[in-house]
């Protein structure tokens, strides 16, 4: 996951701030809004996957307002390198953070509650907890990129 990290920070240089600013429709977010939320989601995902393997079992996963997030953090008025070193920033430590869990800690149940947006289970654990960080992270780069 390293060179993706650093992927990513190379290829969003190479992309004019006009198109990573553009909004597809009002109501969409830009490329810089995207990866804008990718940063929120890294914020609030590495808390969960320290806290999920000290807090009361099962870890209750509390959701977050992504809209407002990223209204309210203003990416699109932000430059796209500064977003992009946020990112890097934020997901090295997810690495650092992921790589020192203890085995018998990634199957700690986690309860999504309110945050399971898939039909289903709403108990899972902290291994899927970050599989499900990275599906959603390759989805939105795919956004990003493609």
């Amino acid at each position: 996951m390293n060179f993706l990290v650093l992927d990513v920070s190379e290829r969003i240089s190479g992309i004019p701030e006009e198109e990573l600013s553009a909004k597809p429709d009002p109501v969409k977010w830009s490329k810089k809004e995207i990866l804008g939320h990718l940063c929120d989601s890294a914020m609030n995902n590495l808390s969960r996957f320290i806290r999920a393997q000290f807090e009361v079992e099962p870890f209750s996963v509390v959701p977050y307002r992504q809209d407002e997030w990223v209204k309210l953090n203003a990416y699109n008025e932000m430059k796209a390198e500064r977003i992009a070193a946020l990112w890097s920033t934020l997901n090295l430590q997810i690495i650092n953070v992921i790589s020192r869990i203890p085995a018998d800690k990634l199957a700690v149940k986690c309860d999504l509650g309110e945050a399971a947006f898939r039909e289903g289970e709403t108990v899972k654990d902290l291994l899927w907890l970050i599989e499900d960080y990275l599906v959603h992270m390759e989805y939105h780069l795919n956004q990003i990129f493609n």
